[in-house]
This record gives structure tokens, C-alpha cells and sequence, in this order.
């Protein structure tokens, strides 16, 4: 089950060279004029989890094989994107294919790096985005309204409940806020998620800092933070260039050495994607033998079936029971026999809901 994490900002905030990092390509030109980025990069990334060496090690197994998340650099956007300008329309189809929005503020100043606008300002900057995703948002919503207001006039009372939803939106955008910051419920749900919202999609706020601030964070970092505090998004502080310079280690060890000279324990990715993982509400289980141990990742919730038919179709459709077993239990007994002789290995049924961390064992019939 593969999730995207679109990477945005204006030209010239460290985009693409956090993408560079983060996938350990030079696939995005990281040029310094705008617009470098035309066409997405994609880089699938393999998401760091400890627990899989563990669980390598107790079952002797041949071959780790991590979950994998995707980031997309998407072409940097201006003022008026909403209508075309620069790269907009392609840079707003791009933006409704991922699954959440990894924000890039520029919170460093360097002569040598123009500024689109001229001159640092992370408020502004994040206003310029915001403004063009509202604005398309709006045009999304009016569309809507204006297919609805005739049915609602006619007397039908669910294209009237909708109407009153969809309007309810339609104010909450024209006074500059964005969809995921007004509360709904299960009704307004069903009528919105339709339509795909921009700035309804989940936020992480990436604060590019000089590396002197990436644990503190400087004054304009801390302006972002105070800024979108009414937000349901998060702000994280990373150093692009740093970030840069992390990817090109090898060795583990070499790389901790290197983090700890800055006073960081883990690196921007690990710290974007474990972020990335909590406001999509993901979860990872495991599967674990001999040939290999395998990471598969899920919505959090999701019960026994579904989650077997990230591994295959079959699976689902198949289903019988699922042999669980805790990571807990797997490492104080050591194998899959001393965890059921130790009563560890639980069998579940359809309506168990997985939980993080799970090993698991599918029986199936197709």
C-alpha cells in the first residue's frame, strides 16, 4: 500500500534539495532560478523501523524488506497559480494526487539564493500557497454549489442538506482559512471528500533552517510555528543542506558520528516520515520467517482482512483466521513454536483490528 507525500513551496525554499536528500538522487535539477522542478520527481524511500533488524535477527532471516513511502517534488508555484500563472495548473493537478502536503518555508537568508518575492518572509511565503490552493478550492466548491442550488430549490432535502454543507465551506474559504482547519462531521464528510479539497489534505510545515538552527530553530521559524498553531498541521525543523550531506554517508555508524557533532540523534527523513506516518493515522505489522522479514503498512484501524490484502488481493477475498503474535513476546520466547507453547500466538478473526507492531500469519481460501 504506497502513500505519496507531495513536497511544495515557492522556488528557491530547498524543495528540491531536501527531495535530493531525502531519495539520495540528484533527480531534481537543484538549480537556483525558478521553476527547476517542471516535472515531479518521484523517489520511493525506504521508511527506517529498527524493530526489523530485531525481528532478522530472531528468525534468522535472508532478507529485510522494508515499507517504502513515496515523495513528490512538485514544481514550485507564484502568485496566481489558482489561474494559471507560472507552472499552476500543473503544479495544482500534481497536488491532488498525494495522500498529504510536506510544506517547504524558506526560514534561512542567503545572497547567494534569490528570493522569488525579494525578501524572507515565512508568513507571506506560506500565505502565497495557501492563498492559491483556497482560491482553487473555492472554484471546486462553487462548481459543486451552483449543480446542487437547483436540485435544493426543487424540494429535494438531501441536495438541500448538501447545499448548506457545501456553503458552509464556501464561506469558510472565502475568509482565507483552509478546509482542514474547520471542523465537521460524518455527514459533511460524505459530501466534501468527493471533491478532493486541497487544503483539506493533511500538512507537515518544513522549516529550511541554516544548520547553526536546526534544533532551536531561529525567529522565523518560530514565527511559522506560532502562525499555524491553529492549524491541524505540525512544523519541523530541518536544514535541506544538512540533509544533504547526511544522504551521502554509507555506514550507519558513520552517519550517527556525523548527526552528533550537530547534537541530532536522527535525521530530517526519519523525523518527516515518523511524522508523516501520525497525520495519515498509518500503522506498520510484519511478517516474519526464514526466506524474509517484511514491513507492510496500513491505516490504523483496519481489521485483520484488509490488512492481509496489502500483501494480496487473495488474501482478503480468502480469508480465514490470522496467527498474531506481539513483538514483545516474539522477542522474550524467540521463536514462532515457544511463543504458542508459551499461549503468545493468538488466533484472530474477521473483525480483529491490527495493531502496530503486529507479527502476523494469514491463513486463506481461494
Amino acid at each position: 500500500m504506497g502513500f505519496k507525500m507531495g513536497i511544495v513551496g515557492l522556488p528557491n525554499v530547498g524543495k528540491s534539495t531536501l527531495f535530493n536528500a531525502l531519495t539520495k538522487t540528484a533527480a531534481a535539477q537543484a538549480a537556483n532560478f525558478p521553476f527547476c522542478t517542471i516535472e515531479p520527481n518521484v523517489g520511493d524511500v525506504a521508511v527506517p523501523d529498527a524493530r526489523l533488524d530485531k525481528l532478522a535477527a530472531i528468525a534468522t532471516s535472508k532478507q529485510i524488506i522494508p515499507t517504502r513511502m513515496t515523495f513528490v517534488d512538485i514544481a514550485g508555484l507564484v502568485k496566481g497559480a489558482s489561474k494559471g500563472e507560472g507552472l499552476g495548473n500543473k503544479f495544482l493537478a500534481n497536488i491532488r494526487e498525494v495522500d498529504a502536503i510536506i510544506h517547504v518555508v524558506r526560514c534561512f537568508d542567503n545572497d547567494n539564493i534569490i528570493h522569488v518575492e525579494g525578501v524572507v518572509n515565512p508568513i507571506s511565503d506560506k500565505e502565497v500557497i495557501d492563498t492559491e490552493l483556497q482560491l482553487k478550492d473555492l472554484e471546486s466548491v462553487e462548481k459543486r454549489c451552483a449543480r446542487v442550488e437547483k436540485l435544493a430549490k426543487s424540494g429535494d432535502q438531501m441536495a438541500r442538506k448538501e447545499y448548506d454543507i457545501l456553503n458552509t465551506f464556501k464561506i469558510h474559504l472565502q475568509s482565507g482559512q483552509n478546509v482542514r482547519s474547520l471542523e465537521r462531521d460524518d455527514e459533511a464528510m460524505t459530501f466534501i471528500n468527493s471533491l478532493n479539497l486541497l487544503t483539506d489534505k493533511p500538512v507537515i510545515y518544513v522549516a529550511n533552517v541554516e544548520e547553526e538552527h536546526v534544533i532551536h530553530g531561529n525567529d522565523w521559524s518560530k514565527q511559522l510555528v506560532e502562525f499555524v498553531d491553529k492549524e491541524n498541521a505540525e512544523v519541523i525543523l530541518v536544514c535541506a543542506s544538512l540533509e544533504a550531506q547526511i544522504a551521502e554517508f554509507e555506514e550507519e555508524e558513520d552517519k550517527n558520528l556525523f548527526l552528533g557533532e550537530y547534537g541530532l540523534t536522527e535525521s530530517g527523513l526519519n523525523r518527516l516520515i515518523k511524522t508523516s506516518y501520525r497525520i495519515l493515522r498509518l500503522i506498520t505489522y510484519f511478517t516474519a520467517g526464514v526466506q524474509e522479514v517484511r514491513a507492510w503498512t496500513i491505516q490504523e484501524g483496519w481489521k485483520a482482512p484488509q490488512a492481509a490484502g496489502v500483501i494480496h488481493t487473495d488474501f482478503e477475498k480468502g480469508f480465514i483466521k490470522a496467527e498474531v503474535i506481539k513483538l514483545t513476546d516474539y522477542e522474550r520466547y524467540q521463536t514462532e513454536q515457544g511463543c504458542k507453547e508459551a499461549g503468545k500466538l493468538a488466533i484472530e478473526g474477521k473483525e480483529y483490528i491490527v495493531k502496530d507492531g503486529d507479527i502476523m500469519h494469514f491463513r486463506f481460501n481461494v
